[in-house]
């Protein structure tokens, strides 16, 4: 049995506690507001000021005042020391690595607090510990019990005070073990031994021994004592409400647990000091024989369904009677089929206990109203509103509704059950008269239709029709809808559902197939476009697998007709997008991406979007060249086209084309593209094209420079001869680390092999998987060799040896310095080869090398002759301005990395060095040179470099005067080109945007003199090789803008046509129609006078353009007003009634009968003298026509209006209700809007004008004014037209 909606006496008793103070304290408000409001002071308090004086400091500033109660630091530090004697790990040379660093990590992440370890100056280990308060307990622990040295004790304590070390769910003692940092093992109950083990430090040790010996000491004082009482006796010695025994607890403090009256024990347990609980325990004592003696029993039968009257709430009643008369009320369980209750008591008190049970038991009545169990929830209400009015009313009656029961039980006081059973009896005879429900049967696979997306259909069909439609929920597979509500709705509803469900059953499904990646993009960003699609197709359902499924399935279900109109827009929208999906990879030399993108993406934006392509280019730090360009085939191949121009514009990039049969080529590409890629890196990185598969051509483009084009054209021909003859594959491993061994440095050992044996060898890519295959393909005798050449090599690189060589200790931070990267090239190059050099501090200038014995001496070799580049060292300087230091090294030091690769020196800029000039004179800088450089000069020797000018570059000597020679080229030139002052600001462009764009181009800085000097000479800046093309793009620029300065001037004649202002409006055109036509057709500016410049000639019109283009503007215009010149204009007396008839919703009608007959008409604007009069202009057999046309109207509109006028004289004339005072609302006094209106002006809270009345004349006034504001915006025309134009149609 489950119910809804009961409110018990005690539930209701509480909430009515609650809520009766405060309804009366808003009572008492309100009768204060009528008779005197607040203050708006007291009603909207002001907000704090700043703390005026140190005296109120103290004190809540006004009723927003609040002390804030500070907030503690959630994170904290603590700092333990471990003595050396103590310490775990003592290894002075590994401190911050090895074992112990990995514990502190490991308990870092584990606890998540942070740790940092020092090491104090007797050896001792500091740990400072931040974080949380539980996560720096739980690290110290880990630190002590796995940093610092174990030793461990034992403690005896008697074995039943163990629990209370342990405490509630082993609480106290974690806390213990976190406090002290110890471990500490409790023998288990079933264990004898008394002995407690802690395991930690000394120090943890003894606080922990310390702490339990404290918790068994506390123990030993306390006892505890059972006293086996009758059950019977145990509310006498309670007393009502525990008040006896709650007083002999708090007099001797000893705590006495007596067994609720459910649970059958007769045992009372005492605990507390000796001396107190056995006063305690003799009180009890005292009364138990007291009441023994003096107390009798009666037996007396209770109905069993009364029981729970007598009982009361919470045991209420039984205590009232134990308080009243000093008798104990006995009631069998409510398991037991028993009626017998006992009252034990005092015989003179038995009488008047009795009473009182039977007045308890006969207090409270049952009763049941039948109630289809339907309406239940009606006769409940919205969240319990109904049933909340009967339980305010009668708050001790207990309604209970019992689900599937067509009943409702009462249970409570005899005179408030009958109350509740009448009203509940009247709520249910009203809901059958006006309710009805029906129930229909719809197959279950149809509901969730039915119920439409986030419940819209069915939720629509409720507000409609006022119902409540039940439907099963998917579990219960049950094909049965219940409707209820008023008979009407519910009839609709039933109707309503079974039609869409019939829909549904004539409805077809259809699967679409469409590839999974397009998915994402049909639905769109937040479903954007499948909304669209739905909206399009309301009735069709759309359904989407999910992406786990990997599944191309969409199904689409709805009426046949709409399905497949739907399934062809959606396939429409796939080949569109299988078009735009072309995609094609274009193979770019890295160094030129950056001029690809262009400064701030400026090239590539504009390839995107002149080609509406999407290009994706490789990330910087990636070793890949290709370039991915996404969108139509055409589209795709003409970005393709500009890109690859981009590059042979900027370098001596060569293009091959190589025939060789279609069936070679994926011989050639080899597996994964491993062999095209080895012939590839092999010549210098050119980019090999192999046609699409398929295509049938025999066409193979090599691009790249014009020597590793040959090269690579030579290399493939060869290969492809090879593979026609025979070609014969092998397959070895060797180690990754062997590789570059068994290359050799730039590719000379396997040169080697190849040249020898004629056998091609192809080393695994970074991004393969088999790390170790290598790969011999040739004819076989030549793959043969080649494998026992290589086999032998790598049969050499196993053998590992260890050697050693003498190395100046002078020379030893050569190779260690920057994480020894020289050490790492040394063993990348040679085998894996381990080099170790000695300590530093140490003066040995041992090393020792350990690898394969070839690789061992190769590595040897290295070092020998960096040793011997490093004796040979000299160091030259290079005198370069400092101004032009950062253009010599290039964006993110690029240039200067490469001389220092191509050279094998290092190059060391001196710091930036700042003009400090002492004397109150600005610095003035012109053209980069500084104002402080000329005085510095007369100081110092003419001939000599600044020391901020000079750059060291260390290596060999001739290497040195090479990279001095390199850098000296990076040196920018500036260069002067004239170009006419009036032409500068074409040249910079919008915002610059010219002026960066030709820098971008050309890699040059163009410097524009201020337009204050008037100057014709711009300086270019740059290196020589760029500095010639800067300046014929600068002069080729000038040209075009010389060219465009022409062309502005040929524009710029002016011609006025002379036309009569009435004309004007139909010249522009609704909308500005006619006239925008004129100026696009005859590409010309016209302009029309402002009609508020009253010396401006209101009849000129301004055309401005080419002088053709102006004149054949001028005739259209002519033409225009000849036309309007042979129109004539009618008055029509049309009656005011059917205006707005004709006129229709917002002027469609009149309009559509103006385009018809090409005839503008004017109705009588509101207050003229003949409402009835309305215009008609046009040429004049069309205005003959549409005369007749709106007369026609006029008569089959006025009988309309005369029936209606007719019937209006019998209607009854609307009952004026008194109108309702209005709310006063939510009154104060002495507000800001009570002072006078020109306070509130002067205080800028009102305007300086009073509104009108709404609805009075001001209110038509302002409502005119609207719409000839509206009017004038639509028409474009002057005042007097545009008001008369559409008067009361809009």
């Amino acid at each position: 049995m489950s119910s809804v909606a009961v409110l018990t006496q005690e539930s209701f008793a509480e909430h009515r506690s609650g809520l009766v103070p405060q309804q009366i304290k808003v009572a008492t408000l309100n009768s204060e507001e009528e008779s005197d409001p607040p203050t708006y002071k007291d009603a909207f308090p002001p907000l704090p000021e700043k703390a005026a004086c140190l005296e109120s400091a103290q004190e809540p500033a006004g009723a927003w005042g609040n002390k804030i109660r500070p907030i503690k630091a959630s994170v904290i530090t603590q700092v333990f020391h471990v003595p050396l004697e103590e310490r775990k790990y003592k290894d002075m040379n590994q401190f911050g690595e090895g074992e112990q660093a990995k514990i502190c990590l490991e308990i870092m992440q584990r606890t998540g607090a942070h740790l940092e370890l020092s090491l104090a100056k007797d050896q001792g280990l500091s740990i400072m510990v931040s974080g949380k308060l539980d996560a720096v307990m739980k690290a110290r622990k880990d630190i002590v019990a796995r940093l610092q040295t174990q030793a461990s004790a034992t403690v005896a304590i008697p074995k039943e005070h163990h629990r209370f070390v342990i405490g509630k769910n082993g609480e106290k003692l974690q806390d213990l073990e976190l406090k002290t940092a110890t471990k500490i093992q409790i023998p288990r109950p079933d264990d004898p031994s008394n002995q407690i083990k802690i395991t930690g430090t000394k120090e943890g040790i003894e606080k922990a021994r310390h702490e339990v010996l404290l918790i068994s000491a506390e123990q030993d004082k306390r006892a505890v004592e059972r006293l086996e009482v009758e059950k019977a006796f145990h509310p006498f010695i309670a007393g009502p409400y525990n008040r006896l025994v709650g007083e002999i607890m708090q007099e001797t403090g000893t705590r006495i647990n007596i067994p609720p009256p459910s649970v059958n024990r007769t045992e009372i347990v005492f605990t507390g000091e000796k001396e107190q609980l056995a006063q305690a325990v003799a009180r009890i004592k005292k009364i138990y024989e007291e009441k023994k003696k003096k107390t009798t029993t009666i037996a007396v039968e209770v109905k069993k369904s009364q029981h729970k009257y007598v009982i009361g709430p919470k045991g209420n009643s039984l205590q009232e009677i134990l308080e009243r008369t000093g008798v104990s009320v006995e009631i069998p369980p409510s398991d037991s089929i028993s009626e017998t209750v006992i009252l034990r008591g005092e015989p003179e008190k038995l009488g008047q206990a009795l009473t009182e049970v039977y007045a308890k038991a006969n207090s409270f009545a049952v009763s049941s109203v039948a109630a289809p169990s339907w309406l239940h929830r009606f006769i409940i209400g919205k969240k319990g509103q109904n049933l909340a009015k009967i339980t305010q009313q009668m708050p001790k009656v207990h309604i209970e509704f019992t689900e599937g029961e067509d009943k409702i039980t009462l249970e409570g006081p005899t005179e408030d059950v009958n109350v509740a059973q009448e009203q509940i009896e009247g709520m249910v005879k009203d809901l059958i008269n006006r309710m009805d429900y029906v129930e229909i049967n719809i197959d279950h696979k149809f509901h969730r239709h039915l119920i439409g997306k986030s419940g819209a259909n069915i939720n629509r069909i409720k507000d409609q029709y006022k119902v409540s439609v039940r439907i099963p929920p998917d579990s219960e597979k049950s094909n049965l809808i219940r409707i209820e509500g008023d008979p009407q709705g519910v009839q609709q509803a039933k109707r309503e559902l079974l039609e869409l469900a019939s829909r549904m059953e004539n409805e077809r499904t259809k699967d679409l197939i469409i590839e999974q990646r397009f998915h994402r993009t049909i639905i769109g960003q937040k479903g954007e476009r499948i909304r669209e699609i739905r909206d399009k197709f309301p009735e069709v359902i759309i359904n989407f697998p999910d992406p786990a499924q990997k599944s191309d399935i969409v199904q689409l279900r709805g009426p046949k007709n709409e399905v497949e109109k739907c399934t062809k827009y959606m396939q429409k929208m796939v080949a569109d997008l299988v078009e735009n999906s072309y995609s094609i990879s274009v193979p770019i030399f890295k160094q030129f991406h950056k001029n690809i993108i262009g400064k701030g993406g400026a090239n590539i934006k504009k390839i995107r979007e002149e080609s509406n392509t999407k290009i994706d280019l490789p990330a910087e730090n990636s070793n890949s060249e290709t370039i991915i360009i996404t969108g139509k085939r055409a589209n795709c191949e003409a970005a393709r086209s500009r890109i690859l121009s981009i590059q042979k514009d900027l370098a001596n990039i060569a293009e091959v084309e190589v025939s060789i049969p279609a069936k070679l080529h994926n011989s050639l590409i080899g597996t994964k593209g491993r062999l095209i890629r080895s012939i590839m890196e092999e010549c210098g990185g050119v980019h090999i094209h192999f046609p699409v598969e398929g295509s049938g051509s025999d066409t193979v483009v090599i691009r790249g420079p014009s020597s590793d084009v040959e090269k690579a054209k030579k290399q493939l021909l060869h290969l492809a001869e090879e593979k026609q003859t025979k070609s014969f594959t092998v397959d070895i491993r060797a180690k990754p680390e062997y590789h570059k061994f068994l290359i050799g440095k730039g590719g000379g050992k396997i040169r080697k092999v190849r040249d020898s044996t004629g056998a091609r060898v192809i080393f695994p890519a970074a991004e393969d998987k088999d790390q170790d295959l290598i790969t011999i393909i040739g004819k076989e005798d030549a793959v043969r060799e080649a494998q026992k050449e290589l086999e032998a090599l790598i049969q050499n690189l196993d053998n590992v040896v260890e050697d050693s060589m003498l190395v100046d200790p002078k020379h030893h931070r050569h190779f260690v310095i920057r994480r020894g990267q020289v050490l790492r090239e040394i063993a990348e190059e040679y085998g894996g080869v381990m080099v170790s050099f000695p300590r530093s501090g140490t003066q040995s200038d041992k090393v020792t090398l350990k690898g394969a014995k070839d690789c061992v001496e190769a590595a040897k070799k290295r070092i020998q002759e960096i040793i011997e580049d490093l004796e040979a060292q000299v160091t030259l300087e290079c005198a370069i301005p400092q101004k032009f230091h950062r253009s010599v090294m290039g964006p993110k030091g690029s240039r200067i990395q490469q001389i220092t690769r191509d050279f094998s020196v290092q190059i060391k800029f001196p710091d930036r060095e700042e003009n400090a000039v002492h004397s109150t004179e600005p610095v003035v800088q012109e053209n980069g040179d500084e104002a402080g450089e000329g005085r510095e000069a007369k100081d110092s020797d003419p001939g000599s470099p600044r020391r901020c000018d000079i750059i060291i570059i260390s290596g060999r000597k001739e290497k040195c005067e090479a990279a001095k020679e390199a850098l000296e080229a990076l040196v920018p030139v500036t260069i002067e080109v004239e170009v006419p002052f009036d032409l500068h600001r074409y040249v910079i462009g919008q915002k610059g945007s010219g002026i960066r764009k030709m820098m971008d181009e050309f890699e040059v800085n163009i410097h524009v003199p201020a337009p204050e000097l008037q100057s014709d000479i711009i300086a270019i800046t740059g290196l020589v090789a760029n500095l010639d093309r800067a300046k014929a793009g600068l002069l080729e620029r000038v040209k075009e803008l010389q060219a465009e300065q022409e062309d502005r001037a040929l524009r710029s004649f002016k011609l006025s046509v002379t036309v009569d202002p009435k004309y004007h409006p139909k010249i522009i055109g609704r909308k500005g129609a006619v006239i925008t036509q004129i100026r696009l057709e005859h590409d010309v500016n016209i302009q029309f006078p402002d009609k508020d410049d009253g010396n401006q000639p209101q009849d000129q019109i301004t055309i401005t353009g080419y002088e053709k283009n102006t004149e054949a503007a001028r005739d259209a215009i002519l033409r225009i007003v000849g036309e309007l010149e042979q129109m004539v204009s009618e008055d029509v007396p049309l009656d005011h009634r059917v205006h707005a008839r004709i006129i229709g919703a917002r002027g469609k009608a009149i309009r559509k009968i103006m385009d018809e007959f090409k005839v503008d008409i004017r109705f009588p604007q509101s207050g003229a003298p003949d409402p009835n009069c309305v215009t008609v202009t046009g040429l004049p057999e069309n205005v003959e026509e549409a005369i007749d046309h709106i007369l026609n109207l006029e008569e089959e509109y006025l009988a309309d209006v005369v029936d209606s006028e007719a019937l209006q004289v019998y209607m009854k004339p609307p009952a004026h209700e008194e109108a309702k005072a209005p709310s006063r609302g939510f009154v104060v006094r002495d507000a800001p809007w009570t002072a006078s209106s020109s306070e509130k002006v002067r205080c800028g809270l009102l305007p300086s004008w009073v509104p009108g009345r709404v609805g009075g004349q001001a209110g038509l006034v302002s409502r005119g004014w609207q719409l000839r504001r509206k009017l004038l915006a639509s028409w474009g025309a002057s005042p007097p037209e545009a008001v008369s134009s559409l008067c009361t149609g809009s």
